[in-house]
């Protein structure tokens, strides 16, 4: 009892349940480890007794708690009956005579008796003396009450930029891709929104992991997705430069006709070699006064942590990505080492905050074009849940996040071994102490040049799995997060942007959390297979009984497209790659049977004509029945608009499936670029079953 006691206190699950009814006790030698991660030593009996007394001592010590949450205009943030409408709950409970004053975060002083309800929008400090003596402080976050909502109902494209090819592109698709797809699908289309996968800092290396989930900073874009064409210094290469440049461009140009026309795999390394020796002769053009001023302005903005990612990428391109490798000094990114080589390689340094500051007024011009197109939302940019444990954001923050650890999942009806992503997670007491301060400058980056975020694996904002190095993820526990705090600090941040943010709460989701998202304004996502009555007969939810608060997809980069699930490509698929877990024929059947449901009830709504299949048409009736639910927002995932049958990731596997490297192809694996989809009568047909004018009249379904 007195580890649970103290593993309660930590916020770290001695116990799990895997479904409803079931609990699982968690091995204590799992919570011993994750404790120690929170430097509480729970080792030995008396180390656990010490730690225990200690941690309920500084409990009963503190005046305050360490973040303090007040919504505005939020009916729920009184206080108990007898007290002040307007007092923060916490505070209700102060000795009586305490005298508090508030730091806003513009400086301003607020003492006396603070008239809460009237208190601006922002990150805080609350400090108090009591008449006692005892003092304290907390991180007071005044949020609103809810996170912005997109206008009506509307619709957009899904896709993985590096897909997404157009005649331009160098071997993958890339930021100008992204700036022509928003204003034809704005315009052309009606669409009010793109969102793309995560477009993260990479690790660098051959060969580099395609990932996007995985990257090396959630903090600063990829360059490799930068359109070469487009920096303003290209125009002005001359000479020598001005023909290597031009030799460059006829090399990409043939790594380009590789994956369009001869079946070769988008190959990210290969990119960025090509791009980089590009960006290296264009980093020899002088910059004009105005250029200078604005990359002058962009490092004075982004500071520090500018400066950090940058030296990273400089001691990376030196010793390598792994920074076990590195001289001992520079694993620690506020060494008198690491300032010393910091000033040998300043060139390089200076030319990695340049490539941030690029790669920032490119994804700045995706934005405007999809606003000055008429979108709505605008373009949708895709938070990963972690960062790889070698990467930047690790060096730099290492104090943020718990050594030893890594993100998973526990096992449950799908995945009996659990799953372990090699993700290191933020330690929810660090974030404490630090007012937040590394969450609220990574949402404040991302939402820089956003109209909505979509955040992976939403539920990581109230506990996250983590599980020990080296054990399985079987043997791994819950951790919890002050979720308030974290729903608070996204939800000022989305204010201050003016962004939609939707969250992945796809698989096992504890209860209460969807309610929490949904009352703080999170969108959450319901993908159309999984969307029957679970608790009853199972069959598929009827259209208007589907949640309004939601974006409606019928896939997502991780499932099959459409097209493979209608026509079961997605079974034998996995049969070849040996990922079944039953008889191939009992996979076949099932799947068979549950397609065959679904179209018969998209013929029952009128959705869907009678006679021959037709993989067209039951592609356009399953848009439809999602564009007959109340969804706030419909997603059309963009391979299937062509008829693509491969999945961009097929968890699972590795080598064995070219995740995260396949172009967007048509019904017979073809590639198509941009230019080719934006003519095709297939995606067209498509596009207009969304449209309003088409659109079913009874937006409440059967």
């Amino acid at each position: 009892m007195t580890l649970a006691r103290l593993a309660a206190l930590h916020g770290v699950a001695t116990a799990y349940s895997p479904s409803a009814g079931v609990s699982v006790p968690v091995p204590d030698a799992t919570v011993v480890e994750v404790l120690a991660a929170l430097n509480v030593d729970a080792a030995t009996p008396g180390a656990l007794r010490a730690s225990l007394a200690a941690t309920e001592a500084a409990r009963d010590a503190r005046l305050l708690p360490a973040t303090l949450v007040l919504w505005q205009d939020d009916p729920d943030a009184g206080a108990p009956p007898g007290r002040p409408a307007e007092l923060p709950r916490p505070l209700a409970t102060l000795p009586p005579g305490t005298e508090l004053r508030i730091t806003t975060e513009n400086g301003d002083e607020i003492s006396g008796t603070p008239r809460w309800a009237r208190l601006p929008l922002g990150v805080h400090t609350l400090r108090a003396r009591a008449r006692d003596g005892r003092t304290g402080h907390s991180t007071l976050v005044v949020a609103p009450a809810r996170v912005p909502q997109p206008a009506g109902h509307g619709y957009g494209v899904l896709v993985q930029l590096y897909s997404l090819l157009s005649t331009r592109s160098w071997g993958m698709g890339d930021l100008g891709d992204l700036r022509e797809l928003a204003d034809w699908a704005g315009r052309d289309l009606g669409a009010g929104f793109v969102q793309v996968n995560p477009l993260h800092a990479a690790v660098p290396g051959t060969p580099t992991d395609p990932s996007p989930y995985r990257p090396s900073s959630r903090r600063f874009p990829d360059p490799v997705h930068l359109r070469i064409e487009d920096v303003p210094e290209y125009a002005y290469a001359r000479g020598e430069d001005r023909a290597e440049l031009d030799a460059l461009v006829a090399r990409a140009g043939e790594l380009r006709e590789g994956v369009l026309r001869k079946g070769e795999l988008i190959d990210r390394d290969a990119v960025w070699v090509l791009k980089r020796q590009a960006l290296e002769l264009l980093w020899r053009v002088p910059l004009g006064p105005g250029r200078q001023a604005a990359l002058r302005a962009f490092r004075a903005e982004h500071g520090q942590a500018l400066l950090d990612h940058a030296t990273w990428c400089a001691f990376a391109e030196r010793y390598g990505a792994d920074r076990r490798q590195w001289p001992e000094g520079l694993r620690d990114p506020r060494s008198a080492a690491t300032a010393r080589e910091r000033d040998a390689l300043a060139d390089r340094v200076d030319l990695h905050c340049r490539l941030a500051w690029l790669t920032d007024e490119q994804l700045g011009a995706a934005a405007r074009a999809a606003r000055e197109a008429g979108m709505s939302v605008g373009i949708v940019h895709d938070l990963a849940v972690g960062v790889h444990p070698d990467g930047a954001d690790a060096w730099a923050q290492g104090d943020a996040f718990a050594t030893g650890m890594s993100v998973g999942a526990p096992p449950d009806a799908f995945n009996a071994r659990g799953q372990d992503w090699g993700l290191p997670p933020w330690r929810p007491d660090a974030l404490a102490d630090s007012g937040y301060t590394p969450y609220r400058d990574l949402l404040r980056g991302l939402l820089r040049h956003a109209g909505a975020l979509r955040i992976d694996h939403v539920m990581g904002l109230f506990r996250l799995w983590w599980v020990p190095e080296g054990r399985p993820p079987t043997e791994g526990t819950y951790v919890r997060y002050d979720a308030d705090a974290m729903l608070a600090i996204l939800a000022l941040e989305a204010h201050r942007a003016g962004a939609v943010v939707i969250g992945e709460d796809l698989g096992t989701v504890e209860p209460g959390v969807r309610e929490n998202l949904q009352r703080r304004g999170v969108l959450g996502t319901s993908v159309l297979w999984f969307e029957r009555d679970w608790e009853g007969d199972r069959r598929p939810l009827a259209p208007g009984t589907w949640r309004s608060d939601c974006v409606a997809t019928a896939t997502t980069h991780d499932l099959p497209s459409t097209a493979a699930r209608l026509t079961g490509e997605h079974v034998g698929l996995r049969h070849r790659l040996g990922l079944l877990t039953r008889p191939l024929d009992e996979e076949r059947a099932e799947d068979t049977e549950e397609v065959a449901e679904w179209l018969a009830y998209l013929r029952e709504l009128g959705l869907l004509e009678e006679g021959p299949r037709d993989e067209e048409a039951e592609i356009r009736a399953v848009y439809r029945f999602l564009r007959r639910t109340p969804a706030r927002m419909t997603g059309v995932w963009l391979p299937d608009a062509v008829g693509d049958r491969r999945p961009q990731n097929l968890p699972g596997t590795w080598d064995q499936y070219p995740n995260w490297r396949l172009p967007v192809a048509d019904a017979e694996g073809r590639p198509v670029t941009l230019e080719e989809l934006a003519v095709s009568p297939r995606l067209h047909a498509l596009m207009d079953v969304l449209r309003p004018s088409t659109a079913p009249p009874d937006a409440r379904g059967v």
